[in-house]
């Protein structure tokens, strides 16, 4: 996905963030932010939890933001006092989000709508925008900038995609929800929370349809992904940089935290909660209300809090029913 870059040396970034460069040209040019597992000689990561030290010393990335205290050998580091904040900051010096660009008219003339298109009085398309053939924009839809709509989807009224999000073939979004808005992504910095910026976007695969209501961040760098057949309830939460595999079912009030992965095939039943940077593998069924709290394998069976096999959880159940007999009659003694 094109996104706008600058670029800066090691040392302006080392000058605005107050650091002291280590083993890195101060020349060197970095002209994006990248995770350490993809970063590259122009990337700029950071490393603030001491366990992933080894995938920063392993990491290509041509600058790291550490604090005082990591040592990555000859690794071209950046000692400041706040790892992440300091990443934060560059995310939005090096990837500046785009002023929105709004014409007189309601379809935007860089726009490309397809064949077969029909667009409903008050909806709008933003600029350089792609329609595929045959898609239907209901009363009050709003289509960001840069956005790519296959052939044959329909977005009920309200809907709103951000900027950059990128629908398959046959999508359907269902009234008022929003797709592409920014993570819940935030620093403590001297007892204020900072934004980091969400700059990634949203790709939704074929044949997906979402429910009314439901909201889709998009990734903090990269994508959030909804593999192609799933289907989504109303009132679903997905967080930034989540991985939905194909053909899932995410059924009403469930919540995905953040960078967390689901497999193929998983079914997340009702108000399922599920915590940040996990996996669940494909095949899974999460029971009703209950809160995944950890890795599932392939092909698992959980319910309850936190989510354990269903069996198991079960026979807890039952004998915390009996409990208040069993206390009773060892009051009696």
């Amino acid at each position: 996905m094109p996104r706008t870059v600058t670029t800066l040396t090691a040392q302006e970034l080392a000058e605005r963030l107050g650091g002291v460069l280590e083993h890195c040209p101060p020349e060197r040019p970095i002209s994006e932010v990248r995770p350490l597992e993809e970063a590259a000689a122009s990337s700029v990561s950071f490393l603030a939890n001491p366990k992933y030290a080894a995938k920063a010393k392993e990491s290509e990335a041509g600058l790291i933001f550490v604090d005082a205290t990591v040592d990555l050998g000859d690794r071209p580091v950046l000692r400041v006092k706040h790892p992440y904040w300091a990443f934060a900051q560059a995310i939005g010096w090096l990837h500046p989000e785009p002023t929105p660009t709004w014409g007189h008219e309601p379809v935007h003339p860089t726009a490309q709508i397809g064949e077969g298109c029909r667009i409903a009085p008050g909806a709008t398309v933003g600029a350089r925008t792609v329609l595929g053939k045959g898609c239907v924009l209901h009363p009050g839809v709003h289509i960001g900038d840069d956005c790519v709509l296959g052939e044959g989807c329909e977005l009920f009224p309200g809907v709103v995609l951000y900027r950059r999000t990128r629908l398959g073939n046959r999508v359907a979004v269902h009234a008022n929800s929003v797709v592409g808005s920014d993570g819940y992504g935030y620093v403590l910095v001297e007892g204020r929370h900072a934004k980091i910026p969400q700059v990634g976007w949203v790709e939704v695969g074929d044949e997906v349809e979402i429910g009314a209501c439901v909201c889709i961040d998009r990734g903090v760098l990269g994508p959030t992904r909804i593999g192609a057949g799933t289907k989504i309830d109303n009132q679903v939460q997905v967080g930034h940089n989540v991985q939905v595999g194909q053909h899932c079912l995410l059924v009403s009030q469930s919540g995905i935290s953040g960078s967390t992965r689901l497999g193929d095939h998983v079914t997340l039943a009702g108000k399922v909660g599920v915590v940040g940077h996990i996996e669940i593998g494909s095949r899974s069924v999460v029971g009703g209300n209950s809160v995944v709290a950890k890795s599932l394998p392939e092909g698992s069976f959980v319910t309850g809090f936190p989510a354990r096999p269903h069996r198991e959880w079960t026979e807890a159940q039952a004998a915390l029913n009996r409990l208040p007999k069993f206390m009773k009659q060892l009051r009696k003694g």
